[in-house]
């Protein structure tokens, strides 16, 4: 069960300010707890903090946030269905999405502790001609500084820890302001931080206003904004200042099924189900668009539409669920709007029903068009699209032919056409052999486009969240 209430973090403190935050139960619609709400004063003296705990989080030595790291693994174990609960009721996710979810937040922090003592640096060769003779070069990477990090609703635990952990490892305070719709994961991370003997300044976790919160976009004692979410984050980038930042904001993630997928096709259409379905959709990397070769076309739509039609919809809680509630009913309203919309354009629905509250049904449809709401944004929502392509380079084109470039999947049996759309696909990871919705933890994840810039994944965050300090050595002349 959740607490009764939380807390907020400010400089490793709980703070239990008041509980001006109700957090809803995304299935029921009732009020499931109450958490601590920080207002401009506390985010400003969580900069402060921060900016004075800089020397002492860059000195806490590696195998000291190594061990940070390892405790936050332990303690997530630990706590492992209480978290999984804590995301099926504040986020609606399915049980199953939601363990799934808590495995990639201890494996995060775990690859995290590896790296944490392996951020090397490189001896540099400068001796390339006589007047550069008796110098040495060597580099090192030194912490950036104070981080901000900014999270949506959809991943509350490992969108979090693709921040928080990085910056561990490399030694740099941060404030993290986590969605007002679902704050617990964020917090019950704060609370396994607080028990670690991190300096005193080197995080806070803030639930606050987007007002409120605009000082982790404009402070300029913030080195890095690293924000995940929708595309207001290039009116963030515009405000940062001088401050370096990354942006991961989504994409409509398109999926090639080839002539010969190099697979069963019943495979193909359980990856399929899984890549468009899960969690209802509400994922950046969710498969909006299918593109299916036009000679398995016929028969992939009636193996998709009848797998569509029996996923099962209604409370996260039971664990024959696949399709939960949308984060709330203002996001189903849009996308039952889309859909319309979509329709009266001349589309037809293959598979779904009607909208019941924010629960949506799984929806499957066809000639969809390019010109429509539906086709062209994120539709953040458990909605595919399918429809026939005759050659593979025109499959790539209508990929291309989208304003994001998260990443996309493609089924082939041919290595010429996997390269291919390596080389061409313009999107910032190309999974063959499976759906775009695929991530491993360590990978490098990001998006080119509107999709955002930057890359996750923990050892390129840890790139981005430190710098290259060189040092010159001159022999002693004789």
């Amino acid at each position: 069960m959740l607490a009764k209430r939380y807390p907020y973090y400010l400089a490793n403190q709980p703070v239990s300010a008041n509980t001006d935050l109700d957090v809803l139960d995304k299935y029921s619609g009732k009020r499931a707890t109450r958490v601590a709400k920080a207002d401009a004063t506390a985010v400003r003296k969580a900069i402060v903090a921060a900016h004075r705990a800089r020397e002492a989080v860059a000195a806490f030595t590696p195998d000291a946030r190594r061990d940070v790291l390892e405790h936050c693994v332990k303690r997530f174990s630990e706590r492992f269905e209480e978290l999984a609960l804590a995301l099926c009721i504040e986020a609606g996710k399915p049980i199953r999405d939601a363990r799934g979810e808590v495995t990639r937040l201890i494996d995060t922090f775990r690859i995290a502790a590896g790296e944490a003592t392996r951020i090397d640096g490189e001896v540099v060769e400068l001796q390339i001609s006589p007047r550069t003779r008796g110098y040495r070069g060597m580099v090192k990477r030194v912490p950036i500084g104070v981080c901000s990090f900014i999270t949506p609703f959809n991943f509350p635990l490992n969108l979090v820890a693709h921040k928080v952990a990085p910056a561990i490892a490399a030694g740099c305070p941060f404030v993290l302001k986590p969605s007002e719709k679902t704050p617990i994961g964020a917090l019950i991370i704060g609370q396994v931080l607080a028990e670690t003997d991190l300096p005193k300044g080197a995080f806070s976790v803030l639930t606050c206003s987007n007002e409120d919160a605009a000082q982790l976009v404009e402070d300029e004692r913030i080195a890095l904004l690293s924000f995940t979410g929708g595309l207001v984050g290039w009116d963030l980038k515009a405000r940062a200042g001088r401050k370096k930042v990354t942006l991961e904001l989504g994409g409509n993630a398109a999926c090639i099924v080839d002539a010969d997928p190099g697979m069963p096709l019943d495979h193909v259409v359980e990856r399929l189900v899984f890549g468009a379905y899960y969690q209802s959709g509400q994922s950046c990397i969710s498969v909006q668009r299918i593109y299916a070769h036009k000679d398995i076309h016929d028969k992939l739509r009636k193996k998709l539409k009848a797998a569509v039609a029996k996923l099962r919809m209604g409370d996260p809680r039971d664990e024959k669920t696949f399709i939960g509630p949308m984060i709330d009913e203002a996001a189903a309203k849009r996308v039952e709007s889309w859909i319309a919309a979509a329709r009266k354009g001349g589309a037809k629905v293959l598979a779904g029903g009607s909208r019941n509250g924010n629960l949506v049904p799984a929806t499957l449809m066809e000639g969809v068009s390019h010109d429509s709401d539906l086709y062209r944004k994120e539709a953040f929502a458990p909605v595919a699209l399918l429809e026939p392509f005759e050659d593979f380079d025109d499959a790539i084109a209508s990929v291309n032919d989208s304003d994001f470039g998260l990443q996309a999947g493609v089924f082939t049996g041919r290595l010429d056409h996997a390269m291919r759309a390596w080389d061409r696909l313009e999107v910032g990871g190309v999974i063959v052999g499976d759906v775009p919705s695929f991530r491993v933890d360590n990978m490098p994840y990001g998006g080119v486009k509107h999709s955002g810039l930057g890359r996750e994944g923990v050892r390129y965050a840890i790139e981005d969240m430190t710098e290259q300090r060189l040092l010159v050595i001159r022999d002693s002349i004789r």
